[in-house]
């Protein structure tokens, strides 16, 4: 599937043990799940792809929203532009690079690019 600049394309949650949430949405709602390594699983057959990090933080918002743009440097001063304020710089992944930010509300989100 392509991508779309600015359009929702990924949700993710924490979670303390992966294993547990992996045996729950496998057991409830037939989800897939591929591990990245110790601290994250992905998921998929949900109907939006998303994944679990591993965390001992509470989630306090409970989901992070992570939408997709193939110029990440440039939707980034877009968001800082526009009183957006950057919670976790630039970093690399399996995938691709994404940074997560933090909207006039409150909300945070990400934005990742495989580009």
């Amino acid at each position: 599937m392509a991508q779309i600049n600015n359009h929702i394309n990924y949700v993710e949650f924490k979670a303390k043990d992966l294993q547990e949430i992996k045996s729950f949405y496998q057991n409830c709602f037939n989800w897939q799940f591929e591990d990245y390594g110790p601290k994250y699983t992905a998921f998929s057959n949900s109907g939006l792809d998303g994944g679990f990090e591993k965390s001992d933080e509470e989630a306090i918002n409970g989901a992070l929203v992570v939408l997709y743009h193939e110029q990440l440097e440039s939707v980034r001063e877009t968001i800082i532009t526009n009183q957006g304020v950057i919670s976790k710089e630039i970093f690399s992944f399996p995938g691709g690079r994404r940074f997560q930010f933090i909207d006039p509300a409150g909300n945070e989100l990400a934005v990742w690019s495989d580009q």
